[in-house]
């Protein structure tokens, strides 16, 4: 198993696209879930770092997609 998560972070191509879905989707997240708060200067440190996992879980996700379709 740690063979497959070396080589699928080692693999650019998967990382370009995953990289591409996380900015689009976890700015699109990030905008519903936080932008009110980012809007009325109410951003706290809690809601930074949810922010910035907010990126992580569509990178994250696109990486296992594109893994699984190589099976």
């Amino acid at each position: 198993m740690l063979n497959d998560i070396t080589s699928l972070f080692g693999h650019p191509t998967h990382r370009k696209t995953a990289i591409k879905v996380s900015l689009v989707v976890g700015s699109l997240l990030f905008c519903i879930n936080h932008g009110s708060a980012l809007m009325s200067g109410k951003m706290t440190k809690g809601r930074w770092t949810s922010g910035l996992l907010t990126y992580g879980v569509p990178f994250m996700v696109s990486l296992h997609g594109q893994h699984q379709g190589l099976k």
